[in-house]
Parts: C-alpha cells; sequence; structure tokens
C-alpha cells in the first residue's frame, strides 16, 4: 500500500448500495440501502420515497427529532442491526459548528451516511538528530482496527465540547498528557474522504472530517494509557513513520490519511513524489457529500 493507495482506500465506496438522507428537505447523508430497510417499521420518524431516505416532516426542530429518533436506535441495537454503541452523541451537520438538525448515537452516524468529525494530534519531539513521533498500537480488544498503528491520540467529536476541549479530554484519557501540555495543542490541517467503513461488517459510510493537531512533548515525556484502548506507545523517526505508512497496513486507515498530511506539512513528502499531485488532489478535496 502506497501513500496514494491508502487515501483511495478511504474514498472507495460503491454509490449503487446508498440513497440520500434529507432532513427538512436538506441532504445529510448517504443511508445504506439495507438499513433503510430497517427503518420502515418506524415510519412515524422515518418518512420513506422511492430514492431518499428523510425524517418525518412532522418533527420540526433538533429537539423533536433527536428525541424520536433514539429510542429506534436503542433498539436496532438491541436487535444486533447496530452492532455497537458508545453512548456519546454526535450531532448531524454539513459544517463543523453549523446548528445540528439532529444529534444521534455516534455508533449510528456511518449507518445513515452522516459527516463525523474528530481530532487526531500529531505527538512530536525534537531531538538532536531529527524529529520523532509517538504512534500509539491500539488495543487488541478494540472492536475495530485491534493492534493497528495510531495517532498518540485520537477521537471523535462529540456534540457539546470545542476542539480544544475534546483534545485536552483525550490526551488526559489517552496518553496521560497534562492539560498544560495539551492545551498548547495547535491545529494544522483539515482533511475529508467518503468511504465504506473497513470491517467484517459494512456499516455504511464514512464520512468524515478528520481536524489534525500538532502538539510538541517535551523530551522526557513518556505517554501513559489509562483508559485501555492502547497497548502501548512507540517512539520513532517521522522517516520510519513514513516507511511503514507508505508500505504496509499497520496503520488504521484514517490514520494513515494524517501521517501523510504531516509528512507533506514537514516536507518528506514534495512536489519530487511521482504521485504528489494526486496525493495533494484527494488528500485535500474540500468536503462535499
Amino acid at each position: 500500500m502506497s501513500f496514494l493507495d491508502h487515501i483511495k482506500q478511504c474514498n472507495h465506496y460503491n454509490p449503487l448500495n446508498y440513497m440520500p438522507f434529507l432532513v427538512n428537505g436538506i441532504q445529510y447523508g448517504w443511508a445504506k440501502k439495507e438499513f433503510v430497510e430497517q427503518l420502515k417499521a418506524y415510519d412515524k420518524v422515518f418518512a420513506m420515497e422511492s430514492d431518499c431516505l428523510t425524517i418525518n416532516p412532522a418533527l420540526s426542530t433538533c429537539e423533536e427529532r433527536s428525541a424520536a429518533i433514539k429510542p429506534v436506535l436503542e433498539q436496532l441495537h438491541k436487535e444486533g442491526v447496530i452492532d455497537t454503541w458508545v453512548n456519546e452523541l454526535y450531532a448531524i451537520t454539513n459544517h463543523f459548528g453549523d446548528e445540528p438538525a439532529l444529534l444521534i448515537e455516534r455508533a449510528s452516524v456511518s449507518y445513515f451516511g452522516a459527516r463525523g468529525y474528530g481530532v487526531h494530534i500529531n505527538g512530536l519531539v525534537e531531538k538532536n538528530d531529527g524529529v520523532y513521533i509517538w504512534i500509539a498500537k491500539r488495543a487488541k480488544d478494540k472492536p475495530f482496527w485491534p493492534g493497528s498503528l495510531d495517532q498518540i491520540v485520537a477521537g471523535g467529536q462529540p456534540a457539546g465540547i470545542s476542539l480544544i476541549e475534546n483534545v485536552i479530554k483525550e490526551s488526559a484519557e489517552e496518553a496521560a498528557i497534562p492539560e498544560s501540555i495539551s492545551a498548547k495543542a495547535e491545529l494544522m490541517s483539515e482533511i475529508h474522504y467518503r468511504g465504506e467503513t473497513h470491517s467484517e461488517k459494512n456499516r455504511g459510510l464514512n464520512v468524515d472530517t478528520l481536524f489534525n493537531y500538532d502538539l510538541w512533548l517535551p523530551d522526557d515525556f513518556t505517554p501513559v494509557n489509562t483508559d485501555g484502548e492502547v497497548d502501548e506507545f512507540i517512539l520513532m523517526s517521522l522517516e520510519e513513520m513514513a516507511d511503514i505508512t507508505d508500505t504496509s497496513n499497520d496503520f488504521k486507515a484514517n490514520c494513515n490519511l494524517v501521517n501523510i498530511d504531516l509528512l507533506i506539512r514537514r516536507g518528506l513528502i514534495s512536489e519530487s513524489h511521482p504521485d504528489y499531485n494526486e496525493i495533494t488532489q484527494l488528500l485535500y478535496a474540500p468536503a462535499a457529500l
């Protein structure tokens, strides 16, 4: 898997398997057709049309929609249609910071193909011989991507908190980074992708925006996981991280995109790379449904 292969993988899907998901006439996602079939029993919440899935227009506010959809999703989880549950609400919007059309359980977002948001933090260390990066190895009992490599800290963006508040929260939970350090993280870039979920069960579409932060850590700092989601942290040079990214599938799929963005910004992927133009065009494509 090359840099370009990873970007294409995260943007691969068959559009024939999905239909638009609308709220109040505005599209917010691409629902998997198989999942839409499961929603037909809930006609007080969902309105089915030949070419799209909509929320019942009688539910006219975010609060009404959120309250109505909650027990439906809980029931679908009990039935195993939605096979995981995070107990965390995501705001359904087309642009980060917009007023949400509704709030739904995080685990259900991809079933509707709605846009999700997340923060990824590059834990960087300046040494005499160059720049190093802390890499997390995901716990083997994680439901998704067990044992894969990851950024030092990464997490979905729940409703109700700011990006930097989420960075601080996730940094403490995942790597025991104190707020006095994590609050200095700098937002460096924003990337988007749309592709089918990668797992034994295709849950739908990941239509994601990743906010990428650089956090320069003290040379004597060693991360420690506190939430059981990381088996170990590995300190490696940027060159080693680049080689792993370019030649393997060792990293969680979307983490490859964050790596590639960092390598471009640090000059390790330059215009001399034969795929540079295509890499940058695809990686930094504007968000779109």
